[in-house]
This record gives structure tokens, C-alpha cells and sequence, in this order.
């Protein structure tokens, strides 16, 4: 799905990214798609996607009755979508539409990308798309999807889920994660943190983390990690270890264990090969060639445990991502999708 490249001198179309709204549909995940792939980014000077929404009707009641939608094109414009956002709604034992069911099939059969918000995953199901994939969905529906859809392989523990040309998030605030996702394998780190930073939200989080994470309303003032992580992302080129970071917490490597398991989802060793990893793609995009020192200003040592990092994380060696993502690459660029999709980590259970 090539975006925004040119081709005899002429820019060609930004990606088309089409989000179906059906009957009851949620509203959260709709301005989660419009927040992500609807804006036009002056900060990044150029346009991102081609973005639009679409009905089977020309009046859409949204979930609850809280609005009622008109005034956006009929279905016909998801069959000109590169990537299809599938209607979620709360009413999942209700069948979808045939017509969106056939929009969604048809979209599948000429390669577009799907995605699935939260309760899209059984919109997908639906339609067939989903039989013999890995597919997330939110925890709470994990039974009813399994015992009605047995032919996928429901990943219920994870934030988000990358099975190549089709993606589903878990709960509603996992759109957001799954959207800044998509953002960054389509246009690279630099463009995703861009974004967020507009967003006021993690540009990474990765998608396996749980869902649900315990955190009981403390009785003392929260023991945040904000700083910590704050001083390590000045020093990720620097040796660093969890125990320098505990040290820095001034709390025993099992208590920031606890912590980071509490707060972030993800182990502390796991957070800042994150986010090095981070700081690795972005040195490449901003044109360093030479990869013994990315990997040297990154904390990741050497040049081939870069390449074995980027190739587990991203599908693409270093030189594959500069091609791709650098600054002789020009705007845009395929989307770099794993050679084998995994799930990804972050908190938060979603509600639609």
C-alpha cells in the first residue's frame, strides 16, 4: 500500500482510510479514527491520509441514542478504502447489516487493510474475514466471541493485535494505542510521535501488554514512575540497567518490578529496550547511516543486536527501515508489516 510517494513527478493520493458507522455505533472509537487519520498535521507539513466516513444509512442513530449521525457518504465509499475501519457497537449478539457485512468482504478480497475497534473484532468475525486469524477483542466479551467465532484464534489478554492486513484493538482506549500503531508502521517513529504529542498520549505502547491491570485506589499519595522514566529517556544511549534505574527510584529492583507491572504492564527491562528501540528508528529517520552508531547512541551496543531487534520488532533490517523511513525515502512510505505479526503490551481496558 504505497502512500503518498510520487511517481513521474506527481504526488500520488494520500492512503484512504474509510470508517464504517452502523447502527449503535460507539462514538469513543469514532473520534478515536478522526483524532488519528482525519486531522490535517501543519506540524508535519503534509497530509497523512485521505480520511472518510461512511454509512449503510443515510441517518445513523449512535450508541445509546446520544446523537444521530447524517450527512456522510453512503457505503459505496468503503469500496474505494486502502484501509477499512469495521463498525463496533456494545450489542454484540445483534447481526451487522448484510450490506456492511458485504462491504467488509469485498474490501478483504481486493487487499484493503481491516481493522476492528474493540467490538469490531466480531464485526470482522462476521463476515467471515477473521476464520483461522489471531484477533483481539474486549476481555469482557471473550467467551461470547470464542463460543460463537471458535474458527479464530482470540488473543483475549492483549492490548492489540497485528495479523498483516487485518488489525483489532480490545478495549476503547486500545484504539488510540492500535491507531498510533498503524501511524507509526505506515510513516515511521518520528511522524507517530508527532502525532502523539498532538494527542497528549504514549506514542508506543506495545499491544501485548494486558488488557486489565489491578490498581486499587491507593491510601498514600501514587509512587508514579513519570520520573524515573523521564531521567532514563535522557540516558538511553548511556549503560543503563534496571538496577540503575531502581537505584534512581530509590526503591530495590523487585519494588520497581511491582511497579512498572502495576503502572505500565510491561517489566522494566522490557520499557527501556522499548524505548531504545524508539530512539534507534528515529536516529535512522533523521539520515544517521552508520548503524554501529545508532546502536551505540541508542544503549543497544552493537550494530547486530540492533539488526536482530528491528528485525523481531519491526520485520525490516536497518537498512530496510532507512530505505523505507529515511530521508531519501521522501514522504510516506509502504506500511512495514511484520514478517511475523505479533501482539503487542499497555494498559486499560476499553468499553465499546
Amino acid at each position: 500500500m504505497p502512500q503518498d510517494s510520487s511517481q513521474g513527478g506527481r504526488a500520488a493520493a494520500p492512503h484512504r482510510v474509510v470508517v464504517i458507522v452502523d447502527e449503535n455505533s460507539n462514538p469513543f472509537e469514532l473520534g478515536c479514527a478522526t483524532e488519528v487519520f482525519g486531522l490535517r498535521r501543519p506540524e508535519i507539513g503534509r497530509r497523512l491520509y485521505d480520511f472518510r466516513i461512511c454509512s449503510a444509512a443515510s441517518r445513523t442513530l449512535m450508541r445509546d441514542g446520544f446523537f444521530t449521525l447524517t450527512g456522510v457518504a453512503g457505503l459505496e465509499a468503503a469500496d474505494a478504502a486502502d484501509t477499512l475501519i469495521v463498525p463496533n457497537r456494545p450489542d454484540v449478539e445483534v447481526p451487522r447489516r448484510p450490506a456492511v457485512l458485504d462491504a467488509v468482504r469485498r474490501a478483504h478480497a481486493r487487499g484493503a487493510r481491516l481493522v476492528g475497534f474493540c467490538s469490531g473484532a466480531f464485526t470482522l468475525a462476521e463476515a467471515g474475514v477473521l476464520d483461522g486469524r489471531r484477533a483481539t477483542a474486549h476481555w469482557q466479551w471473550a467467551d461470547s466471541f470464542r463460543s460463537r467465532f471458535p474458527a479464530v484464534r482470540l488473543e483475549e489478554d492483549v492490548l492489540f493485535v497485528d495479523d498483516g492486513d487485518i488489525l483489532t484493538a480490545a478495549g476503547s482506549a486500545a484504539a488510540l494505542d492500535l491507531g498510533l500503531y498503524i501511524v507509526r508502521r505506515d510513516h515511521g517513529a518520528e511522524v507517530a510521535n508527532s502525532v502523539s504529542r498532538r494527542l497528549v498520549f504514549a506514542a508506543h505502547r506495545d499491544g501485548g501488554q494486558r488488557q486489565f491491570i489491578e490498581r486499587p485506589v491507593p491510601e498514600v499519595p501514587d509512587e508514579s514512575l513519570a520520573p524515573v522514566l523521564a531521567w532514563a529517556q535522557e540516558r538511553l544511549g548511556a549503560p543503563l540497567t534496571v538496577p540503575d534505574l531502581a537505584a534512581r527510584a530509590a526503591v530495590s529492583p523487585a519494588t520497581l518490578h511491582r511497579r512498572f507491572q502495576a503502572q505500565l504492564g510491561t517489566t522494566p527491562l522490557a520499557w527501556l529496550t522499548g524505548e531504545r528501540l524508539a530512539l534507534a528508528c528515529r536516529l535512522i529517520e533523521r539520515g544517521e547511516t552508520r548503524f554501529e552508531v545508532v546502536a551505540r547512541r541508542s544503549g543497544l551496543g552493537t550494530a547486530a543486536h540492533l539488526r536482530a531487534l528491528m528485525r523481531r520488532e519491526t520485520g525490516l533490517t536497518p537498512s530496510a527501515y532507512r530505505q523505507r523511513f529515511g530521508p531519501g525515502a521522501g514522504p510516506g512510505g509502504r506500511p512495514a508489516v511484520p514478517r511475523h505479526p505479533a501482539a503487542a503490551p499497555a494498559p486499560g481496558p476499553g468499553g465499546g
